[in-house]
């Protein structure tokens, strides 16, 4: 009796301590769990009932539309079919352009030079400026008027002038290279800190079996590269797809519609026309999803290549 005893009491110590672990471990993640809560899932939720109802900013539930939000945006309105055009279109110039000259600058970067901390300072410094700010300084460089440095450059060599942010073929393009400028010092130097990880001796081995250089970057750099080209492709997809500050400065969306982007639109529907705030709600589900559905396809067919050390 006295060892049925004894062997209890170490069993039980061990449950205690093993309650007492799980809720301290719960107690580290339940910040987390209430931020989510609360700044995340809870709006989804309120977002979802807002679509489906017909009201404005002081009374969002004035009637009850059900899914007719959804359909006014996706059949009867074709003005959100083409600002989700506008806006793949900007990801689709942005994405792939940003993500390659991010790459290439860091590679560059890599060298040991006398003036690398000076040109890292200036790739990384119009990150730091207000994106509203490099919109209009921007503006001021593609203005149509005598004053536009881009305008002044190609008289210069004898080209004629172009009202830049006036024309459909280049507003978006503008916007695109605006956008680069701002964010590609960032992206720069998460490459170039994921390329000083990478171990010297493998690019010593490289050199042995008589590698050339674009034969060891393929080869050798991309895929040790792999998780943060993979990292950058979704957060750039993702936020390119939420584009608007600049947009709305630089060409408020015209000429006519031609730059207007999915966020504009959700704007203009909440804040600057009545009674529609359920279409806004109903078109930021609708962009949340293909976000959602981007992200899945990413994670599904191109994690299977990234090589993780």
């Amino acid at each position: 009796m006295s060892d049925l005893t004894l062997n209890t009491k170490p069993a039980r110590r061990l449950t205690r301590k093993s309650v007492a672990n799980n809720l301290f471990s719960w107690a580290l993640v339940l910040p987390a769990i209430l931020f989510l809560a609360v700044f995340t899932f809870y709006p989804l939720v309120n977002l979802i009932q807002l679509s489906l109802y017909r009201g404005n900013i002081t009374n969002p539930y004035k009637t009850f539309r059900g899914i007719e939000n959804y359909i006014d945006i996706l059949v009867k309105r074709p003005q959100f079919m083409t600002t989700l055009k506008n806006t793949a279109l900007y990801v689709v110039m942005y994405v792939p352009i940003c993500l390659s000259l991010s790459l290439i600058f860091s590679v560059w970067l890599q060298k040991a030079r006398k003036m690398n901390n000076f040109a890292q300072t200036c790739f990384f410094a119009p990150h730091l400026v207000a994106t509203i700010s490099s919109a209009f300084m921007w503006s001021w460089i593609f203005s149509p008027e005598s004053s536009g440095i881009a305008n002044g450059l190609i008289r210069l060599f004898g080209f004629n002038t172009h009202n830049w942010l006036g024309s459909s073929a280049t507003a978006m393009v503008c916007v695109m290279i605006m956008n680069t400028w701002a964010s590609i010092g960032h992206h720069a130097l998460i490459f170039l800190s994921a390329l000083k990880s990478i171990p010297g001796e493998v690019y010593e081995a490289a050199e042995l079996d008589s590698s050339s250089s674009i034969k060891t970057f393929f080869k050798i750099t991309l895929p040790m590269l792999s998780p943060q080209i993979f990292l950058m492709l979704i957060t750039m997809t993702t936020n390119s797809f939420k584009i608007f500050e600049s947009v709305r400065q630089m060409t408020g969306g015209g000429p006519g519609i031609s730059t207007k982007t999915v966020c504009m639109f959700i704007y203009d529907n909440a804040f600057e026309t009545n009674n529609t705030l359920g279409l806004a709600g109903a078109a930021s589900i609708v962009l949340t999803i293909i976000l959602m559905l981007i992200t899945l396809l990413d994670f599904k067919g191109l994690e299977k290549k990234v090589h993780y050390q």
